[in-house]
């Protein structure tokens, strides 16, 4: 990795701006940094010095006067998104202030030839500044700037693979892929413009993102949101279990059930859960019963969840609670155990993970190139 070059603090505050307008003139700069003009002219002339910044033309006023833009320059660099989901590996390199570069998709198991096809898809010669890694379980924190190591066995084979696959000497950062979501819902999704909410995830696995005051709540272990903990179940007779809930809220689960409760007469068995809810979706009965059970179940689990948090919002995401079928019962079912709390489904999909990634390995490569501020001063 190339170093960045040490900056004045004017020179850093001017660039962080700078990555966050993705273009700006002196004029804007010195209104968004909250520094003279003087003082971010001279900062701007120290960043195209070093190629962090660079003339990309001019802006017209209503009097008449153009004013020169600017933008990110070559030596800015870029960053490395990789979500392991549990079948497809999604990665995405982008520049400092966002711009998509390059993106590639896989399978699980060739996830690291998926990392090497989205790195040759940068451009040349763009110094690779950080790497944030979606993984599915954070529990352990490693050395600084080897960033955090999947503490379980979800994602400890395939990151080592990846692990190789990366660059030598670039920061990476590892994060929990229901936080990743989360952040792509606050900032591009449906959570935008509330700052405080949960991101609950129901897919294979179950997870919580926990938003407050618009930054992402981690714990003391990396592991607040970790719903698959939850003892489960509670009731005379029986011993609460290992990740017991997630197994029974879990879509292998939710087709077991429907495969339990289908009938000759009933067609042929849904093998996916795709294929339960289109089902449910054209009125079959025992398609309808089971998606409206599992309704309840999820809006039980919510209602666990706003008694600990008080959200205010729910965002439903996950290859099965992302679907909208499922909004009225579990509306009904939080409103029954708990107090008001608005439910919608999540509109960033599937891709929500690596977009929220992206987010966060941008503002670590931003903090990598303005880290070293004051030294010049």
């Amino acid at each position: 990795m190339a170093r960045a070059p040490r900056l004045t603090e004017s020179a850093s505050a001017v660039f962080a701006v700078l990555a966050e307008a993705g273009s700006a003139t002196r004029p804007q700069l010195a209104s968004l940094a909250g520094l003279s003009k003087p003082t971010v002219s001279s900062a701007v002339a120290e960043l195209e010095s070093v190629r962090l910044a660079a003339h990309s033309g001019t802006s017209s006023s209503g009097t008449g006067r153009s004013a020169a833009v600017y933008r990110l320059g070559p030596a800015a660099g870029a960053v490395l998104a990789v979500d392991l989901g549990p079948a497809l590996t999604r990665v995405r390199g982008c520049a400092l202030d966002g711009t998509l570069l390059a993106e590639a998709t896989g399978s699980r198991e060739d996830a690291a030839d998926v990392v090497r096809e989205a790195l040759d898809r940068l451009p040349a010669g763009a110094p690779l500044r950080a790497i944030v890694v979606a993984v599915g379980d954070v529990t352990a924190r490693g050395e600084e700037g080897t960033g955090t190591r999947p503490a379980t066995a979800k994602a400890g084979p395939v990151f080592d693979a990846v692990a190789v696959a990366l660059p030598p000497g670039v920061p990476v950062h590892v994060e929990n892929n229901v936080n990743c979501a989360a952040l792509a819902e606050l900032h591009e999704g449906a959570a935008r413009g509330r700052y405080t909410f949960g991101y609950l995830r129901i897919g294979v696995g179950i997870g919580l993102g926990i938003v407050v005051g618009g930054r992402v709540l981690r714990g003391a272990n990396g592991a607040a949101g970790e719903l698959a903990r939850l003892p489960y179940p509670w009731a005379v007779g029986h011993e609460p279990r290992l990740e017991a809930l997630e197994e029974y809220i879990g879509a292998r689960s939710l087709l077991r059930r429907a495969a339990e409760a289908w009938q000759d007469g009933d067609g042929p068995r849904p093998r996916t859960t795709e294929r339960l809810f289109a089902l449910a979706g054209e009125g079959r009965a025992a398609a309808r019963t089971v998606v409206d059970r599992h309704a309840v179940d999820v809006g039980r689990l919510a209602a666990a969840v706003t008694a600990v948090l008080d959200p205010g919002l729910i965002v439903l995401g996950g290859s099965t609670g992302a679907y909208p079928q499922l909004l009225p019962g579990v509306r009904a079912e939080l409103a029954r155990l708990s107090w008001p709390t608005e439910v919608v489904s999540s509109t960033v999909g599937d891709l929500g993970t690596v977009v929220g990634a992206a987010r966060l390995a941008v503002a670590r490569g931003v903090q990598t190139v303005t880290e070293a501020a004051g030294t010049k001063d």
